[in-house]
C-alpha cells in the first residue's frame, strides 16, 4: 500500500510537471514582439490612453495593463524619430549611439547635403537589439523600422526601413497644374521629401486634350495632363460630363495610352489597385498603384490628383521575395498616411484623403502582423507605423483639441477626438492581433519614440541670419525654392537644432572653425537668437549650447552637431526654410510637432511603455516615468540575453517578478 501511494504521488507530480511545462507560465521569455508606433503621445493630462483603456475604448491596451506592467517613458533630446528609435533600440543615449539628428553633418563634407543620414542603419555607432538577438540565434523580422536599412540582418527579414537611403522607395505623389504654383511658392522646398529629395508634389502642364480615343463626350473643351512617376506615365483626361450649359469639369479618365481606360473618377473617389511597372536605377519592377482625385476646380479644370504606390517592392524588402508574398497575401502596402513634409494640408479636401490613408495604413499593418507571425514564425518581430505622428502633426485634428487656441470649440474638439480615437483604436487593434498570435513564451512590448505637442509658430532663424547679413540666398522665381550662397554665408540653421558658424564662409567641405573671430561671431549669434520675441512677449529660445557642451546638456555627440545646439520653447519650432520677405515668425498649416523640445520638462512628449509576458509582474503601474534607454536592457534581461557593455539604461527592477 505504501509503495502504491508513493507511485501515485510520483505520477501526480510528473503529470503536474508536464502540465506546467505545457500550460503553465514559463520562467523566462524566448520570443519578443515589440510594437513602436511613431509619435504616439501618451501622458496623464491630455492623451490619457490608460484611462481610455479602463473605459473600454482600447481593449488590448487594457489587457496589457491587467496582464503586465505599464507606465510612461521619456525621449532623448532632440525628441524626434531617428534619435529616439536609436535610443530605444540600443539602450544608449546619442553620445554613444551617435544618432543626433535626421540629416546630420560631419567634418570634411559639404553642409549642402547630409553626410551622416540619421535614418540609415550605418549612422549608429553601436549594435541595435536585432543584431544582438540574431547573434544568439533568434529569427528576426523588422517592419518599417527607422534605422534598419540598409539591412543589417543576415538571416532575418527586413521590410521597408524608412528613409534609410536603401531600395526603391516610392512615396505617393500629388499632381497639380502649373497654374497652381504661384499660390504654393511660399512653401519653397516643402514639396520635396525631407526638403532635399524627390518631389512629393509636382506641378505639371495642363492643356487642351488631343489624340484621345474612346473617351466620353465633354460638354466643355476637355483638358489633359501627363502624370509621370517612377518611370510610369499616366494620362489624365479632364472633362465636363454634364449638359448644363456652363463650364463644369467634374470627371477624370485615366489611361496609360490615351485609349484604354484605366479608371474614371469623380472628385473624392479612389480607384482600386492596378498592376503597373515602375523603374528604379534603370531596373524595371512590378508594383501596384491607386489614384485619388482629391479635388477638381469645375470652372477651370484645375486638379489635385494623388498617385499612391505599393510601399513594398522587391528592392525594399530583404529577401526580395517578401514583397511579393506580402502583396499576394494581404494586398499592397499602405505604410502610413501622407508624407514628410506633409502634403495633405493645402486644401480642405485633403483632410478626407489623409484620414482614409490613416485607416488604410492601420488596417494593412494589422493584417501584416497576423500574416508575419503566422507564416514566418519569427522569434523577434519589431514593428512600426508612422501614422500616429502624421495625424498628430497634421493640420486637421490636434489644433481642434487644443484648448489654448482662441478658436477652440467643444463641438470641433469632440469631432476631432472621435477621429483621433479611431487612430488609437487602430493601433490597439494591431496590438491585439499580435497578442492573439503570440504564444506563452512571447514578451509583448508596446512603446513609441516621442509624443507630439501643439505647434503655434515656426521661427525662421535663417531669415534672422539673412537680416543680419550672415546668410546669403536667392529665390528661384519659377518654383519659389531658395538657393543658399554657401561661400558668402557665415551662419546657418539646419534641421533640427543646429547652427553652423564660420566667419570665413561655409562653402566647400565643412570643418569646424575656431579662433577669436569665430568665438566673437558665435556670441553675437546667441545674442541675436535670444533677442527674438513674439508679439505675445514669448521668447522662443530656452537654451543655446556650444557644441563642446552638447554631451553635458543634451547627451549629444560633439562630432555630429553644429556650433550651437538650440532648445525651443514648447509651441515654437525652429525652421530652416528662408523666404524673400525674411519674416521670422510664421503660422504653419500643421498643428503639432516635437523637434528641439525638452521632453524632461514637457510631458506632452512622453510615450507609453507597456510590457507583458514571462517574468513580468501583472497589474503594475510604474511609480515614475522611465527613460527610453531603460527599455532595451529590461527586454534583454527578460529574454535572458546578456546586456552589452555600451548600454547606459537600467533594468527596470520594479516590474520584474
Amino acid at each position: 500500500m505504501k509503495h502504491k501511494l508513493i507511485v501515485i504521488v510520483i505520477f501526480v507530480l510528473v503529470v503536474v510537471g508536464i502540465w506546467y511545462l505545457d500550460f503553465g507560465e514559463p520562467k523566462s521569455a524566448t520570443k519578443l514582439y515589440w510594437f513602436i508606433p511613431d509619435g504616439l503621445r501618451a501622458e496623464p493630462d491630455m492623451f490619457t490612453i490608460y484611462k481610455w483603456a479602463e473605459e473600454g475604448k482600447l481593449p488590448n491596451i487594457k489587457k496589457m495593463m491587467e496582464e503586465g506592467s505599464y507606465g510612461y517613458s521619456i525621449p532623448d533630446f532632440p525628441s524626434h524619430t531617428p534619435t529616439n528609435f536609436a535610443s530605444l533600440l540600443t539602450g544608449a543615449h546619442p553620445t554613444v549611439h551617435g544618432v543626433a539628428d535626421g540629416p546630420m553633418h560631419i567634418e570634411g563634407h559639404p553642409l549642402s547635403k547630409p553626410s551622416a543620414p540619421g535614418f540609415a542603419s550605418t549612422a549608429k555607432k553601436v549594435d541595435p537589439i536585432w543584431k544582438i538577438l540574431e547573434a544568439v540565434g533568434k529569427k528576426v523580422v523588422l517592419l518599417s523600422i527607422p534605422g534598419s536599412t540598409p539591412p543589417e540582418l543576415e538571416n532575418g527579414i527586413t521590410i521597408r526601413g524608412r528613409w534609410g537611403g536603401w531600395g526603391a522607395d516610392t512615396p505617393a505623389i500629388v499632381f497639380e497644374p502649373l497654374e497652381k504654383l504661384d499660390e504654393r511658392k511660399e512653401a519653397g522646398k516643402a514639396f520635396r521629401l525631407f526638403y532635399l529629395g524627390q518631389k512629393l508634389t509636382q506641378f505639371i502642364e495642363k492643356r487642351n486634350a488631343v489624340e484621345w480615343g474612346n473617351v466620353p463626350y465633354s460638354y466643355s473643351i476637355p483638358k489633359e495632363a501627363n502624370l509621370e512617376a517612377y518611370g510610369l506615365s499616366v494620362n489624365a483626361y479632364i472633362y465636363d460630363s454634364t449638359d448644363d450649359k456652363i463650364i463644369n469639369y467634374d470627371t477624370v479618365r485615366f489611361s496609360l495610352n490615351k485609349k484604354d481606360e484605366l479608371v474614371t473618377l469623380t472628385q473624392g473617389r479612389w480607384s482600386n489597385w492596378s498592376d503597373v511597372e515602375l523603374t528604379w536605377n534603370d531596373q524595371r519592377f512590378n508594383s501596384q498603384m491607386r489614384i485619388k482625385v482629391i479635388k477638381l476646380w469645375p470652372e477651370s479644370g484645375d486638379f489635385r490628383i494623388r498617385l499612391f504606390f505599393n510601399n513594398a517592392n522587391k528592392f525594399i524588402t530583404d529577401p526580395q521575395i517578401i514583397a511579393e508574398e506580402l502583396t499576394d497575401a494581404i494586398g499592397p502596402m499602405v505604410d502610413f498616411a501622407d508624407n514628410w513634409p506633409a502634403q495633405l494640408v493645402y486644401e480642405e479636401e485633403d483632410k478626407d484623403t489623409f484620414f482614409e490613408e490613416v485607416k488604410d495604413s492601420l488596417a494593412w499593418h494589422k493584417k501584416a502582423t497576423g500574416f508575419i507571425m503566422k507564416e514566418y514564425k519569427p522569434d523577434v518581430f519589431i514593428q512600426d507605423t508612422y501614422t500616429p505622428n502624421q495625424m498628430l502633426e497634421a493640420r486637421w485634428w490636434h489644433r481642434n483639441v487644443d484648448t489654448n487656441r482662441p478658436d477652440y470649440t467643444e463641438e470641433k474638439a469632440a469631432e476631432s477626438w472621435d477621429d483621433l480615437l479611431v487612430m488609437y483604436q487602430g493601433i490597439d487593434s494591431i496590438l491585439g492581433e499580435a497578442i492573439k498570435k503570440a504564444d506563452k513564451n512571447t514578451l509583448i512590448v508596446f512603446s513609441s519614440d516621442h509624443g507630439v505637442i501643439p505647434l503655434y509658430k515656426q521661427v525662421r532663424l535663417n531669415n534672422l541670419f539673412a537680416q543680419k547679413g550672415w546668410l546669403k540666398f536667392t529665390i528661384d522665381e519659377r518654383t519659389g525654392e531658395p538657393e543658399i550662397d554657401w561661400e558668402h554665408t557665415q551662419v546657418i540653421f539646419m534641421k533640427m537644432v543646429n547652427v553652423y558658424i564660420d566667419p570665413n564662409g561655409l562653402g566647400g567641405n565643412w570643418n569646424r572653425a575656431s579662433g577669436e573671430e569665430y568665438e566673437q561671431l558665435r556670441k553675437e549669434v546667441v545674442e541675436a537668437i535670444k533677442s527674438i520675441e513674439d508679439d505675445n512677449g514669448i521668447r522662443p529660445l530656452v537654451k543655446a549650447v556650444n557644441w563642446e557642451d552638447a554631451p553635458k546638456y543634451f547627451e549629444l555627440p560633439t562630432d555630429r552637431v553644429g556650433d550651437l545646439v538650440l532648445e525651443t520653447t514648447p509651441g515654437y519650432q525652429w525652421w530652416e526654410e528662408v523666404t524673400e520677405d525674411t519674416k521670422i515668425f510664421t503660422v504653419p498649416l500643421g498643428s503639432g510637432y516635437k523637434q528641439a523640445v525638452n521632453a524632461k520638462t514637457t510631458n506632452g512628449m512622453w510615450t507609453p511603455f507597456m510590457i507583458m509576458g514571462p517574468g513580468v509582474k501583472k497589474g503594475i503601474q510604474l511609480s515614475e516615468p522611465i527613460s527610453h534607454i531603460d527599455q532595451m536592457p529590461t527586454i534583454l534581461n527578460l529574454l535572458n540575453v546578456e546586456i552589452p557593455p555600451y548600454v547606459q539604461g537600467r533594468v527596470i527592477e520594479e516590474l520584474l517578478k
